[in-house]
């Protein structure tokens, strides 16, 4: 004896015509979450799709050439070393790269793309960590571009100076500065995460950079216990020790410390509301 199988009422039966009046159900797409190896894809090529983020990544190679060229044709001949030109280029390096940083985050705000971007992944730590880690590769590939610039303005301007070509700049020191790169494009993103605003995000790492360390040396140098102490709190201050080649124990615990109040705690602040808040 055979069982006779009826499909429920508003399906149509395996291999039979749809009759008029019922539905017929597909089946169910496969929902799985994207990887994060394909979030970092769609973030690096949103970061370059826009025309801020496009235009900030060659800025960094025409800013190199730029300040090469500036320490050729002005620099004595004696200080036409690769010391000279990492210097020169590194000074715009840290203008740029943390306002790509910024506007990695804030563009899904102030394009208001942020509600597409997460609908589709709602899980916005993954994306703001997938942002993350293009802004890194980006600050890592963009100072290796540099650096290249940098060695082939030394080849360049020592012949035409008619001097042999000083490499007075060790691997470690360029390691150092890089790191230091890398944490200011830390703290370019933790303002564009906390204030989620370009013109505001910009406006402050500017105050942070130039406003904010002149006061703190103003204060250093009237009060000894901040003498003592700014090391220690001035995230500024402690940084300048990988500009002087690799830094020792004590001068890692100093940044460690001194990134609590400016970068660690301002982040999670910032990470917990921007997954609270609302995206329109």
């Amino acid at each position: 004896m055979s069982a006779l199988v009826t499909p429920p009422a508003g399906t149509a039966a395996p291999g039979s015509t749809p009759v008029a009046g019922t539905t017929v159900r597909t089946p169910r797409p496969d929902l799985r979450r994207p990887s994060f190896a394909r979030l970092v894809g769609v973030e690096a090529r949103k970061t370059f799709d826009t025309r801020a983020g496009l235009w900030l990544c060659a800025s960094i190679v025409v800013l190199a050439v730029v300040a090469s060229a500036a320490v050729v044709l002005f620099a004595p001949d004696e200080a036409l070393t690769f010391e000279t030109f990492a210097s020169a280029i590194g000074i715009p390096m840290a203008i740029v790269l943390p306002v790509l940083a910024i506007l990695s985050v804030t563009s899904e705000w102030s394009q208001r793309s942020g509600l597409g971007t997460f609908t589709m992944v709602p899980s916005r730590g993954r994306v703001i960590a997938a942002k993350a880690a293009v802004a890194a590769v980006v600050g890592v590939v963009s100072m290796l571009v540099a650096m290249g610039v940098g060695a082939l303005g030394t080849v360049v301007g020592s012949a035409l100076a008619g001097t042999d070509a000083v490499w007075d700049s060790s691997v470690s020191s360029l390691v150092g500065i890089v790191v230091a790169n890398l944490l200011g494009m830390a703290v370019g993103f933790m303002l564009g995460v906390l204030l989620r605003s370009s013109p505001a995000a910009i406006v402050g790492y500017f105050v942070y950079s130039f406003v904010v360390p002149t006061l703190l040396m103003t204060l250093a140098t009237f009060q000894d216990w901040w003498a003592d102490l700014q090391p220690w709190l001035d995230f500024n201050y402690a940084q300048t020790s990988l500009f002087d080649g690799w830094p020792g124990g004590e001068a890692w615990a100093q940044i460690g410390v001194s990134s609590l109040p400016w970068l660690v705690l301002p982040l999670l602040v910032g990470l917990w509301t921007l997954r609270r808040s609302e995206v329109k």
